[in-house]
C-alpha cells in the first residue's frame, strides 16, 4: 500500500506545485514510484475536449506511472476562481466520496508514494459547508506544509499548523519556499520559522523559475518521509 501525503500551503500561490514536484523527484531518486493527485482544480483549459489544469498536468508529467489525466484530477473547473464557486456555477457539486474513489484507484497501482496537492490553504471550502481539510482528516493523511516566505508568513504558518494538529493529523514535514524574492529580512524570518515550527524540516527552496524546477530536488531532504 502506498504511503500518502497531503501537501497544503500557508495560502494560495506559495509554491505548492513546485514543492510537490520536488518531493516527487526526491522520491524517485530514493527509488520510489510516485504519483501526483490534484483532487480539485480551477483555472483549467480545454485541451482535446477535456478540461485540464496546468498544475495537475505537471504532477501527471512527474509521476512514475502513466495514467489518464482524469485519474490525477477528478474535479476540473474552467474559471480561475475559488473551486466551490466554480463548482456551483458548473452545477457540479464537489463530492468527497468521488475524491476518495480517485485516491483508492491510485493506491491500486504499484506506486510507493502518492502526493496529494490541495488548493489554496488548509481550509479550502468545497461547498455545502464542507472543507477539503475535512476529507484529509477523514482519510487520516499525514500533511506536508509549504510555507511561502513573504510578509506575514510566520503568523500564517503557525496558525495553519495549529489548525492541522487540532484536526488530529500528523505533520509529516514542512518546506520553506521563497515565494517573494524580495522579502525583507528573509534570513531572519527563516531562522524564526525554523526555531518555532516543531516538525521535520524537508528543505528550503530559493526562488526558482519553471526552467529551474529540475534543480528543486537538490534542496529537498526526503529522509523524514522514509521513516
Amino acid at each position: 500500500m502506498a504511503n500518502t501525503f497531503f501537501i497544503t500551503g500557508t495560502d494560495t500561490e506559495v509554491g505548492k506545485t513546485f514543492v510537490t514536484r520536488a518531493l516527487m523527484q526526491a522520491g524517485k531518486e530514493a527509488g520510489k514510484q510516485v504519483l501526483g493527485y490534484k483532487p480539485v482544480a480551477s483555472g483549467c483549459e480545454l485541451i482535446n475536449g477535456e478540461l485540464k489544469n496546468e498544475d495537475a498536468l505537471a504532477l501527471q508529467a512527474e509521476s512514475s506511472i502513466k495514467l489518464p489525466y482524469a485519474m490525477h484530477n477528478p474535479y476540473a473547473f474552467a474559471p480561475a476562481i475559488a473551486p466551490h464557486i466554480a463548482a456551483e456555477q458548473a452545477a457540479e457539486p464537489i463530492e468527497p466520496a468521488r475524491i476518495t474513489e480517485g485516491l483508492a484507484r491510485l493506491k491500486e497501482t504499484t506506486a510507493d508514494w502518492i502526493f496529494v496537492e490541495g488548493a489554496g490553504g488548509w481550509r479550502l471550502p468545497l461547498g455545502q459547508g464542507r472543507f477539503l481539510s475535512d476529507w484529509v482528516k477523514k482519510e487520516h493523511i499525514p500533511v506536508i506544509l509549504v510555507v511561502g516566505a513573504r510578509l506575514g508568513c510566520i503568523n500564517h504558518a503557525l496558525l495553519t499548523l495549529e489548525a492541522i494538529r487540532h484536526d488530529g493529523l500528523v505533520v509529516a514535514g514542512w518546506v520553506l519556499n521563497r515565494a517573494d524574492a524580495h522579502m525583507s529580512h528573509y534570513e531572519e524570518n527563516a531562522a524564526t520559522l525554523k526555531a518555532l515550527i516543531k516538525a521535520p524540516f524537508l528543505g528550503e527552496l530559493p526562488r526558482l523559475t519553471e526552467e529551474e524546477i529540475s534543480t528543486a530536488v537538490s534542496y529537498i531532504d526526503p529522509a523524514p518521509l522514509l521513516k
